[in-house]
């Protein structure tokens, strides 16, 4: 009794320490976990691939002549799509992609649960305008741009250039003039 009680506890507090974004991540994980375990056993519809092209040119590259397989994943017009695998043919890369809805479900999921937490009640007029503009107004802020490399750096040296003033020497045997 005690055991499970305090694994309840334990994992209220871990969903007090991450909250829901905790709980999302893991989702998202189990469904990439999922879909690569798919894509490896290649137990995927092949109607639902869908193949892109990709014209790239990379110097000393060989063609391949099979597909190799490939992880990740893209966003594209609001439709979420995981690479299965590629291929390099004379300066085309074709890239085979399935859609992934789960991934989709989840992430939109997430966003409104974000959502949730920033909209306001369209009844509360406050004062944020007027907190806005004075924060605008009378806190300044500076940006300042900083290269943090220094990248390729030449020193330019121009032969045969020469001061005039490095041959002009004159000695004087004598002391100067008293004044």
């Amino acid at each position: 009794m005690k055991r499970s009680l305090t694994i309840v506890m334990l994992g209220l507090f871990l969903l007090n320490v991450l909250g829901y974004y905790g709980l999302f991540m893991g989702l998202e994980l189990a469904n990439q976990r999922e879909m690569q375990s798919l894509f490896d056993d290649h137990n995927f519809v092949p109607e639902q691939e869908i193949t892109i092209k990709v014209p790239i040119t990379i110097p000393y590259a060989t063609d391949s002549r099979e597909f190799t397989r490939v992880d990740g994943e893209f966003e594209h017009e609001g439709e979420v799509y995981r690479m299965v695998k590629q291929r390099y043919i004379s300066d085309t890369l074709y890239i085979v992609c399935v859609k992934d809805n789960t991934s989709k479900e989840i992430k939109q999921a997430l966003a409104d649960y974000v959502k949730s937490f920033t909209d306001k009640p369209s009844s509360e007029k406050g004062n944020t305008k007027n907190v806005q503009s004075f924060i605008k107004d009378y806190i300044s802020c500076s940006t300042v741009l900083q290269s943090i490399e220094n990248g390729w750096h030449n020193v330019l040296n121009y032969p045969g250039h020469t001061s005039v003033f490095e041959s002009l020497v004159i000695q004087l045997n004598t002391p100067p003039p008293k004044v």
